[in-house]
């Protein structure tokens, strides 16, 4: 299976409402399906790397590439749900940020879910009624760590993630602040915004 794609853009391409590029990595191609979103801001000749979904079907091969181990895992959890294709997916995630697409299956918000294309209300309603329970599980732990010391968790998650860092990140970034003492529960968000991108920014290059 392929997990994981670095290479550069050699073309750019749309078919109805799918959003490709073809992708040159170590003399091959690969073809690769991206939210609109993403594939709004890339050019050719631009080196990029993604995390790979690849599905396969009897007769076909695709490849769906996301910014962040986060994305990747919320488009296998959207397209588990019974009915919700692998455009679908990618329907969501192009008509919502990660954030956004987490808050409403959450929060049973069917109008934010109906904004993608083929997604209606029962739909909608299946996604979040199946989904709820495993989203809020899995953050459950790293919302007790951001609780526990800085009370502004839920927010701050938030943000971090929307600035395209990952849960794993974000959870060592927390623990190592709370371990070194530079973080307090009376530091307000920005200070912890600030903490936790320094610490982060340190295994950068």
């Amino acid at each position: 299976m392929i997990g994981w794609l670095k290479g550069e853009i050699k073309h750019r391409l749309q078919r109805g409402n799918r959003n490709q590029i073809l992708l040159a990595c170590a003399g091959v191609g690969y073809e690769i399906q991206l939210t609109e979103g993403d594939w709004q801001k890339l050019n050719t000749e631009q080196e990029v790397e993604f995390w790979i979904h690849q599905a396969i079907s009897a007769d076909n091969v695709q490849l769906f590439g996301f910014g962040s181990i986060s994305e990747r895992d919320l488009f296998r959890d959207l397209i588990s749900v019974s009915g919700v294709g692998p455009q679908a997916g990618m329907g969501l995630l192009s008509a919502c940020s990660l954030s956004e697409l987490v808050s409403a299956l959450v929060q049973s918000d069917y109008k934010t879910l109906c904004r993608a294309p083929g997604v209606g209300k029962r739909t909608a309603e299946r996604l979040s009624l199946e989904l709820r329970s495993k989203l809020l599980n899995s953050s459950a732990d790293l919302t007790q760590d951001m609780t526990d010391l800085s009370g502004t968790s839920p927010q701050l998650i938030s943000t971090l993630e929307a600035l395209g860092y990952e849960a794993s990140e974000i959870n060592r970034a927390i623990k190592l602040i709370g371990a070194r003492g530079t973080g307090s529960a009376n530091d307000d968000e920005e200070t912890w915004l600030r903490a936790c991108i320094r610490v982060m920014s340190e295994d950068g290059p």
